[in-house]
C-alpha cells in the first residue's frame, strides 16, 4: 500500500507506559514504519518541558511527521501519540487547550487506537516524566476523553510479547 492508503494506528497512553517500545515493535513486525513522539525530541533538544504556547507547534510537527512517514508505510502507520494526547496534557498542565490545538485534535482521525496500560514500572527521565501518580491520573483522563469522544480503542496490557499478541488479534479481527 502507498502512504495515502495506509491505516493509521494511534498509540496513546500516559508517560512511561511503553508507547514507543510498542510502536517500534509493531512497525518491525508488520514491515512498516512508525512515527516517534516529537515531544520527546523537543524536550531533549531544548533541555526543558514545553510551554503552553508551544503545544500547538508540538502537535502540528507530530502530524507533519506522520504525513511524511505515511509515504513509506506498508499497510499500517504506527503513530506514537497524537494531537489528542497533546491536548490532554495541555489541559492537565495549563488548565486549557488552545483553540488551534483543539481543532487539530478534532480533525485528525485514526483508523485504530491503542492505549498502553500503565502497568509497567514507572521510570523517571529527569525532565518529561513527573511521577507514578501523574501517570495514573493521565491514564484515567485519557480513558474518559476517549469515552466522551466515542473513540473505540484496545487497551493493551502486560509485557511486550503479550501486547503484540493483543494488537495482532485486534488488527486481524
Amino acid at each position: 500500500m502507498n502512504g495515502k492508503s495506509c491505516l493509521r494506528v494511534a498509540l496513546l497512553g500516559a508517560e512511561s507506559s511503553g508507547k514507543s517500545t510498542l510502536a517500534a515493535a509493531l512497525a518491525a513486525r508488520h514491515g512498516s514504519v512508525w512515527v516517534p513522539e516529537y515531544l520527546r525530541e523537543f524536550v531533549e533538544t531544548k533541555g526543558r518541558v514545553p510551554r503552553e504556547a508551544e503545544q500547538f507547534l508540538i502537535a502540528a510537527t507530530q502530524i507533519e511527521r506522520e504525513r511524511a512517514a505515511a509515504i513509506q508505510a506498508k499497510k499500517y502507520l504506527f503513530c506514537d501519540t497524537t494531537p489528542l494526547m497533546t491536548a490532554l496534557y495541555s489541559r492537565f498542565y495549563f488548565g486549557a487547550v488552545d483553540a488551534q490545538l483543539a481543532a487539530l485534535a478534532d480533525s485528525e482521525p485514526y483508523d485504530y487506537t491503542l492505549v498502553t496500560a500503565p502497568d509497567s514500572p514507572w521510570v523517571a527521565d529527569g525532565l518529561q516524566r513527573e511521577s507514578e501518580a501523574v501517570r495514573q491520573r493521565i491514564h484515567r483522563l485519557l480513558l474518559d476523553e476517549l469515552a466522551a469522544r466515542a473513540i473505540p480503542f484496545l487497551l493493551v496490557t502486560g509485557a511486550l510479547a503479550r501486547r503484540l499478541a493483543q494488537v495482532d488479534a485486534w488488527l486481524d479481527a
